[in-house]
Parts: C-alpha cells; structure tokens; sequence
C-alpha cells in the first residue's frame, strides 16, 4: 500500500469514526458544528474523509463529542503506539461502550469516563502493573453459613 493510500485510508477511518461519536452522542452535524465552532460544511467533509484535520480542530471535536484527545488523535494516526495494542483500541471499545449504553444517563456516562480516563492516565503516568488489580476481599460473613444452593444452613429458617 503506497503512503497516498494509507493517509486516505486514515482520514477515511477518522471521518467514520468521528460520524460515529456524532451519533452516539445523539448531536446533528449542525449541533456538532456550533459546540466546535466549525462550519456544518467543513464537519461534513471531515466525517467523509476529505481533510485532514489540525490538532486544534481534533481537541474541538474531542471536547465535543466527550472523547479523549488522545483517542481522536490515535485514530487519526498522529500518536505512536506506547503498547503492543493498536493505537487506542481498548480505549476506543470501552468509551464507545459506555456512550451506547441505554441504561445510563448522559451524566452516569461523562462520570464513567471521566474515571475510566483518570484511571487510564494513572497506570500510563503512574507506571502501575496491571497485573496488580485484584478482587476485592470479602466481607466478614458475606458467604458463611450459606450452602452451596444459596440458602441458609443449619439452624431452622
């Protein structure tokens, strides 16, 4: 694949990824084009695939879409990989996940991620093993005198 053909590809992948978010998040592109002071035409070109866009206009659009920017500038391909996983990958499903989920309100879904993001700068920043995340221990009494069935043992209930 020549370098033309993989910069295509690239804005193609952002501009469906950014369309995406747009939907997710439930915003028209007008809506979108007002909270990053952007124009409806621009935005549509973008989420097409047309431009590439600048640093500045992806942390508009993070910030509008309650994207990390790092996840927007992941997908666009301007960060290097820190990981052996793709370029955001995880972070991309997490987020992706909590925003479709129609169980939780808009503000359950900006607290999740916000700790999700808190957590994820900890351990990148903080130099912190994953493996080091354990279950939480059990309370005193949580399981005892219970059978295997669930119900109580011994004394008559």
């Amino acid at each position: 694949m020549s370098g033309a053909d993989r910069i295509t590809e690239g804005r193609l992948a952002l501009g469906s990824f950014i369309r995406s978010q747009r939907n997710l998040a439930n915003l028209s592109l007008r809506e979108l084009a007002r909270r990053t002071e952007l124009s409806n035409p621009y935005l549509s070109q973008l989420e097409r695939g047309l431009h590439e866009p600048s640093v500045r206009v992806l942390k508009a659009l993070a910030g509008a879409l309650n994207v990390s920017a790092e996840t927007l500038l992941a997908q666009a391909g301007l960060l290097e990989d820190r990981t052996e996983e793709p370029a955001g990958s995880a972070a991309v499903a997490v987020e992706t996940a909590v925003r479709a989920d129609p169980y939780l309100t808009n503000g359950q879904k900006q607290a999740l991620l916000a700790v999700y993001r808190s957590y994820q700068a900890e351990s990148t920043h903080g130099g912190h093993d994953r493996t080091e995340v354990r279950a939480p221990a059990t309370t005193r009494g949580s399981g005892a005198g219970r059978s295997r069935a669930g119900g109580r043992t011994g004394t008559g209930d």
